[in-house]
């Protein structure tokens, strides 16, 4: 992506951080990002196509951790909540490790913009984390008894909402903290962690 670009997206994201999404303005974000208003519009036609973007953006960073997690399905079998916690434990790091990026996920997600964007928007970045999901879905069916939407809304809002918190100071960004977070986002799947009984298919 151009750097002249990049640099407006991060300034946007740290202008929705200072002043919400509502009160960020392209005279503040291009303030930000050292431009004039004037020279922003030829990266962007408004700030609802510049705040779609962002989320895009940032929804890629956060995808592509999942391209570099080391996942080993066997641990399902033997520690299911273990590999589970494998893959949750770098994806709430990253929030935490990037403030701008979380505040303006969080505001973005409850807002109108988000359902219109969502509508028709590409999530194949997610591939990796599908097929992961996919192992899970297969050596625990039980899972299949869960609503996909609410199960991932759960995971995924809670967990920026958590990082949120750590990040404006709320919470103590300590292991600790990650820890009891992991507890009660992990609590309801407990009983769907359960391999199918002898003789039903397990995972591929």
């Amino acid at each position: 992506m151009d750097d002249t670009r990049t640099r407006i997206l991060h300034a946007a994201m740290k202008a929705v951080r200072i002043y919400g999404l509502e009160g960020a303005r392209i005279q503040n974000i291009s303030e930000l990002a050292g431009l004039s208003p004037g020279a922003m519009y030829r990266y962007f036609d408004g700030k609802d196509q510049l705040m779609a973007e962002c989320f895009t953006y940032v929804d890629r960073q956060a995808a592509a951790l999942f391209e570099h997690v080391k996942f080993n399905p066997l641990l399902m079998l033997t520690d299911p909540m273990g590999a589970v916690k494998r893959l949750w434990l770098p994806y709430f790091r990253f929030w935490v490790a990037h403030p701008d990026e979380t505040v303006f996920y969080h505001r973005f997600r409850d807002s109108p913009s988000f359902i219109i964007n969502d509508e028709s928007r590409d999530t194949s970045y997610f591939s990796a984390f599908s097929d992961m999901v996919r192992i899970f879905m297969n050596t625990f069916p039980s899972l299949r008894r869960i609503n996909q939407d609410l199960l991932w809304h759960h995971v995924l809002t809670s967990t920026v909402m958590y990082a949120k918190f750590v990040v404006e100071g709320r919470l103590p960004n300590n292991e600790e903290t990650e820890e009891t977070i992991f507890q009660f986002l992990s609590v309801g799947l407990s009983g769907y962690l359960k391999p199918p009984k002898k003789g039903k298919k397990g995972f591929e």
